[in-house]
């Protein structure tokens, strides 16, 4: 016998599934072997053999059988190739077969060759950045080609982005594999709870009211055991006929089994409990955040929105969050606010507060909180074809419930994937501003009376993404103000502005000097009896195998202050910090020896520390936080913390250094504001210790202060 055909029979029997017409399924490759065996790869695109899950620099892969699979993201996706099966024999009514990859039809695909022809086709779902790289369930009806003989092509001829095809699991059965299951359930209750397993496929899930699709996601959905559990908030369609519907899932599956009501969120118990939540930072409590958005201050609370993921781990599903706070300190949060829809998913944006009603939506004695933010079109399927859009919604009730604007958008597209709206009142025109992202580093002002209709007045080539713009007095002088325009990595610029036009003052200048840093933004209408700036930012820092992801840094007040390099922007902790002081120890005139000095009864994960260090003759001198070095350098007149080092002048022969410690971060500000280094990272549970150092010499400390910190969350 042929060896290669006795391979082919041999996974044939052992598929052995047997259907009431007594035929068996046959499977044509499972992909399990380290090679492929009598299939032919020509290029580079599918390497050696199948691969086994992700391939370096690629997203995670999921939703394949087994542990191997065809994946032509071999050396990345400029690399093409073909993989082509030995002939074979249609034996049943379907070819069925798992895939993913990219959009390409004919580039990236799988073709069923017929006398070299394909006869049937089928490429990768995802199109766009952001998409996933999930196997998902596909079927050729090949009943009217019984009998022939066929080949299988696996083609990657297309090169950059998603310029692959992922394919597992192909066999011949007389059953189709259900490419989209659903179910049906009249909403009875506030909640619907949904198991989710880490690793698992992302499935796009469809709600639909009156045959209408009123939310659409992707989800890791958990075929049986799940990791954690998240909630969809179905109060407002109570009542309601629904239809769930999953494009594809595992063919064992108990997804739906395990979906149910509830008048209470599933887990809600162990919300902020869990290991590796940060303490005083906020994080949501399931799911993954970015960007904070639509920072806005009305009657006495601070509403934060951010960029959440409510479904999953990763990045993904962008949907607002909103959480509300008395102190910028304890966070309470309220549910999703904006959700994705035909528009697109919601990216980020801004939230101000409509004082004189220029839109005209105020119906009773609150004012209006609007949002703008972008909608990004194409990021999800039930936006597909359409471009990235600027659109609203509105809040009579404090900002309790969302009422999405029926005109949207109210800034059409204009180029790439223009985004992320930053609105403000501009005083002295009596109109309202919008600098938004245009893609290539520019950014675009734009002015309106109404929030809904906006004109573009000019163009500043300066920053990627997420702009920010405010005005801020130098050293406290309220008549000599600056403009501080920003991006995403927080590098600013300091200049005028007339309402149309940023005119800088200078050079770009770095703000701050960590390792985890982004989309920051400032609150808007803060009461003017208060005055300050304060800034909320991205904390880039992962909790791999916790139900959330990511955080929030702890908010700092900005102010403008002259220096020897010119004005610069300083930043420092909100003084409401203080509201979850616990103990605190004090040290005066202190020496260090050379080497590590352990403070004694200080153990913990939790810290505010101040110290003032006198300049002398050690070569660097510091903290050990829990195990974590924070040294200043004074010959190289540099601060370091893990792999970030920045330049740190002494003020009158002294270095002032202030640290925030919670589980997964350290926060570092440095004579006054001066220097800002915020530090992302998990520390060790098994190190509590706070520890100073001195090497080479002595170093005198002039005070040390050490607070413990509660947690917010209890």
């Amino acid at each position: 016998m042929n060896k290669t055909l006795g391979v082919i029979i041999a996974l044939s029997l052992a598929v052995g599934v047997i259907w009431a017409d007594g035929q068996k399924d046959i499977m044509i490759a499972d992909f399990e072997g380290k090679t492929y065996g009598g299939w032919k790869a020509e290029g580079q695109a599918f390497g050696p053999g199948p691969a086994r899950g992700t391939l370096a620099g690629q997203m995670q892969v999921s939703g394949f059988e087994g542990g191997g699979l065809v994946n032509s993201y071999y050396k990345g996706d400029d690399s093409t190739g073909t993989l082509t099966s030995p002939p074979f024999k249609i034996q049943r009514k379907y070819i069925n077969f798992l895939i993913g990859g990219g959009m390409h039809p004919g580039k990236a695909c799988i073709n069923l060759l017929l006398d070299g022809k394909a006869a049937r086709t089928a490429t990768g779902p995802n199109d766009r950045p952001g998409g996933n790289e999930a196997l998902n369930w596909w079927s050729w009806d090949v009943s009217n080609l019984m009998g022939k003989t066929v080949r299988i092509e696996i083609v990657d001829k297309q090169e950059g982005g998603w310029g692959h095809i992922n394919i597992d699991h192909i066999f011949q059965s007389n059953k189709k594999v259900a490419v989209e299951k659903d179910h049906t359930m009249r909403f009875t209750k506030r909640y619907l709870n949904m198991p989710v397993k880490h690793g698992a496929a992302r499935r796009r899930m469809d709600v639909l009211i009156d045959g209408k699709i009123v939310r659409q996601f992707e989800i890791e959905l958990a075929d049986d055991e799940p990791d954690y559990w998240v909630s969809l908030d179905i109060g407002e369609f109570g009542g309601k006929q629904a239809e769930l519907r999953v494009n594809s899932l595992g063919r064992k599956s108990r997804a739906f089994e395990l979906i149910y009501q509830d008048d209470a969120i599933k887990e809600a118990k162990t919300f902020y409990r869990e290991k590796n939540r940060q303490q005083f930072h906020f994080s949501s409590r399931r799911g993954w955040n970015n960007d904070t958005n639509g920072m806005v201050y009305y009657d006495g609370e601070y509403h934060m929105f951010w960029q959440h993921n409510p479904y999953g781990w990763n990045w993904g599903n962008m949907t607002w969050g909103h959480t509300v706070s008395k102190d910028m300190v304890h966070w309470k949060e309220l549910g999703d606010a904006i959700h994705p829809d035909h528009l697109g998913t919601i990216f980020s944006g801004s939230a101000v507060v409509d004082e004189n009603n220029t839109a005209g939506w105020q119906t009773g004695d609150e004012k209006v909180i609007v949002c703008i933010y972008t909608s990004a079109g194409g990021t999800n399927s039930w936006s597909r074809g359409e471009p990235f859009t600027q659109s609203i919604a509105y809040s009579n009730d404090r900002g309790r419930t969302w009422t999405v604007y029926e005109k949207n958008p109210v800034l059409g597209h204009i180029n790439g994937s223009n985004r992320d709206p930053k609105v403000i009142w501009h005083k002295p025109t009596g109109r309202w501003v919008m600098v938004l992202y245009m893609d290539g580093g520019m950014m675009a002002f734009f002015s309106s009376s109404d929030l809904k209709s906006w004109t573009k007045h000019s163009e500043l080539k300066c920053f990627h993404e997420c702009p920010e713009l405010f005005e801020l007095p130098v050293n406290g002088d309220k008549d000599n103000k600056r403009w501080i325009l920003y991006g995403g990595a927080g590098d600013y610029l300091i200049g005028d502005f007339d309402g149309k036009e940023f005119k800088p003052q200078g050079e770009a200048v770095r703000f701050q000097h960590g390792n985890c840093f982004y989309a920051s933004q400032t609150f808007s209408d803060m009461p003017k009896s208060d005055g300050r700036r304060i800034q909320m930012a991205w904390g880039r820092i992962a909790t791999p195998g916790m139900p959330f992801n990511q955080c929030i840094l702890f908010p700092v007040e900005l102010t403008l202050q002259t220096t020897d390099e010119g004005i610069r922007m300083f930043a420092e902790p909100v003084r409401e910090i203080e509201n979850i002081h616990g103990s605190k120890q004090t040290w005066e005139k202190m020496t260090v020896q050379a080497g590590e000095k352990q403070l004694s009864k200080l153990s913990g994960e939790l810290f505010r520390i101040k110290a003032r260090f006198l300049v002398g003759d050690a070569k660097e001198f510091g903290f050990v936080i829990r195990g974590t070095r924070v040294t200043y350098n004074p010959g190289k007149a540099q601060l370091a913390c893990r792999d970030r080092k920045a330049a740190l002048e002494p003020v009158n022969g002294k270095i002032d250094l202030e640290l925030l410690v919670d589980r997964n971060s350290i926060e570092i500000f440095a004579n006054g504001g001066r220097l800002y280094m915020p530090i992302g990272g998990i520390l060790p549970k098994d190190d509590k210790s706070v520890k100073l150092f001195s090497d080479g010499s002595t170093t005198d400390i002039e005070t040390l202060d050490v607070w413990e910190l509660r947690s917010i969350w209890r």
